[in-house]
């Protein structure tokens, strides 16, 4: 800043601080500089001295630089100054600048107007970056209208609103949004920008076959697989269910990053291969890379799905001793779920009241449900009064603390917590999963009947359950919420939304060897059971994706081994 100061100075002392050639040029040569505060100092200058541009020609190149890289605030009173005045007229690029600069501060619906006014409503670059500018504030709607009238659109205008909808939680809409660009655009052809959004929809899915095709017109189409589509695809194919996909395409990048081993790690860490895990954690620090805090919450994961309570320590304390990095509370939450999920209870519950920072209510959480898994009612009790106290109207708390009575018979305690629940008008999740075949999407619900078929799936679905007892299959029924006869339980227990999916795909699809099935909620020990017999009885692979992790079924077994 020294230069910028010595330059401004050197400006006054020779007079040419009034000279708008030479003005114009010192503040150009604030605004462009890599210094984060020379381009702040350019902005201060002019708003406390707005006058001293007048003289320049009416070119808003250097205003629109200043917006581009001085902080949000500054950006913000360099366009009122622009708006106010009719020295510093807009052009095409001021808008998009603007919408891209105070995206954060700045509602598009309050630029619109003006947009239109000004006649700049038919650039292809103001259009564009309505477009984005919509998208992140979620007005989807509205991202859509602007797309819809545009009288032409390029390559950013379909990848824009692609990203839009992807981001906002519609993933199937950006498919289609993609395929109408494949149809329309002739010319058009899609970059690797473009397949990023593409592939994320296709993660959200979960969709294997759709994501195969999307990684092979990737290929085809000659676009390069860089490390940030690289590591999306890794990403894809982990969250679609094929970790052996994923594996195959990191080790066929010839570069990869943080981000990409990260996106390795946590894929096989919710796999169930927490030994592989681990292994990559450690080539990433033989690489020379350094693992972030999220690289670090990954190999922590790994460890709690795979019980490895020793690895798990020693990861934990790396980050102390061979990288300064404090953790932070999503990694406490690690170290608890991996000490409760083993069973160290009372070790959990030291080590979370003995926590540098406050624990949250998820953290509290995790304790409680795994206090309800190993059985432990006092500490579970414990662990809901700390959660009430931060977040009193959660629905799992309750359903986890009812389980655990029910599963004991402690049914009076259990009929207060539901008549709790009711009073405080607190309702239950309902389950439900998800199947992508041939492109469509089947859902069920658990204890819903409005599937078309589900009198035929329903009715099929029992009498699979009857062939399994006859082959050892037992239903689970101590974690059902109702103080019923046991026949009755086990007729509850055949409404799971992933019982009622694989019996759908065993029911009409027979010829497919593997089903993959995507659920809202973690998977019961019951419906564990019952999909490890299937496996085995019907040969089928058999892949659910839960809340916390991946189990993959396959000849009577679960490659969590049952430790989940």
């Amino acid at each position: 800043m020294n230069n910028v100061y010595k330059k401004h100075a050197n400006l006054i002392k020779t007079g040419h601080h009034s000279d708008p050639l030479s003005l114009c040029s010192f503040l150009l040569h604030c605004a462009q500089s890599p210094l984060p505060e020379a381009p702040r100092y350019a902005a201060t200058l002019l708003l406390t001295h707005p006058t001293i541009t007048i003289p320049i020609p009416n070119d808003p190149f250097l205003f629109n630089t200043l917006i581009k890289t001085t902080p949000s605030s500054l950006s913000l009173s360099l366009f009122s100054l622009m708006h106010r005045t009719h020295h510093h007229p807009f052009d095409h690029f001021t808008f998009p600048l603007v919408l891209t600069a105070l995206k954060n501060h700045l509602h598009p619906h309050h630029l619109h107007p003006l947009i239109i006014k000004l006649g700049f409503y038919s650039s292809l670059y103001v259009h564009n970056a309505l477009i984005g500018a919509y998208g992140f504030r979620g007005s989807v709607q509205f991202a859509v209208k602007v797309f819809d009238k545009m009288p032409h659109r390029d390559l950013v205008s379909w990848s824009s609103l692609i990203s839009c909808l992807t981001r906002n939680g519609m993933p199937a809409e950006a498919l289609g949004v993609f395929q109408r660009m494949q149809i329309q655009e002739c010319g058009v052809k899609p970059d690797g920008v473009v397949m990023l959004s593409v592939v994320s929809a296709v993660s959200s899915l979960g969709a294997l076959e759709l994501g195969i095709w999307v990684h092979g017109f990737v290929l085809r189409s000659g676009i390069d697989v860089g490390v940030p589509l690289g590591t999306a695809l890794i990403d894809m194919y982990s969250r679609c269910g094929s970790i052996d996909r994923a594996v195959k395409v990191f080790d066929e990048m010839p570069h990869r990053n943080v981000v990409t081993w990260t996106t390795l790690i946590s894929g096989l860490a919710v796999h169930g291969r927490s030994r592989e895990a681990l292994e990559a954690f450690r080539g990433m620090r033989e690489s020379g890379l350094k693992p972030d805090r999220v690289a670090f919450t990954g190999a922590l994961v790994a460890c709690s799905h795979g019980g490895l309570v020793e690895e798990g320590w020693q990861v934990f304390e790396t980050m102390r001793s061979d990288y300064q990095m404090e953790p932070m509370l999503e990694h406490y939450g690690c170290m608890v779920d991996l000490l409760g999920r083993a069973g160290l209870l009372d070790e959990a519950f030291k080590f979370v009241e003995e926590m540098p920072i406050q624990p949250n209510s998820v953290i509290w959480r995790t304790l409680l449900g795994a206090c309800v898994n190993h059985n432990h009612l006092a500490l579970a009790e414990k662990a809901k009064e700390r959660i009430t106290e931060l977040e009193p109207h959660h629905d799992g708390d309750y359903v986890l603390l009812s389980n655990a009575y029910g599963g004991v018979g402690k049914w009076v305690e259990k009929a207060r917590l539901r008549n709790s629940m009711r009073e405080s008008r607190i309702t239950k999740e309902p389950g439900c999963s998800w199947l992508h075949i041939d492109q469509t999407i089947h859902e069920f619900v658990s204890g819903d009947n409005s599937h078309p078929q589900w009198k035929e799936i329903s009715k099929f679905l029992y009498s699979v359950i009857d062939t399994l007892k006859v082959r050892g299959y037992t239903p689970d029924t101590s974690k059902v919420l109702h103080d019923i006869q046991e026949e009755e339980k086990e007729h509850f227990l055949g409404y799971h939304s992933e019982k009622l999916a694989v019996a759908y795909v065993l029911l009409y699809h027979r010829d497919r060897r593997t089903i993959r099935v995507i659920k809202n909620l973690r998977i019961c020990y019951d419906c564990h059971s019952f999909m490890k017999h299937v496996s085995g009885i019907f040969e089928r692979d058999i892949i659910i994706r839960d809340r916390n992790r991946f189990h993959h079924f396959s000849k009577g077994s679960c490659s969590c081994r049952d430790f989940w």
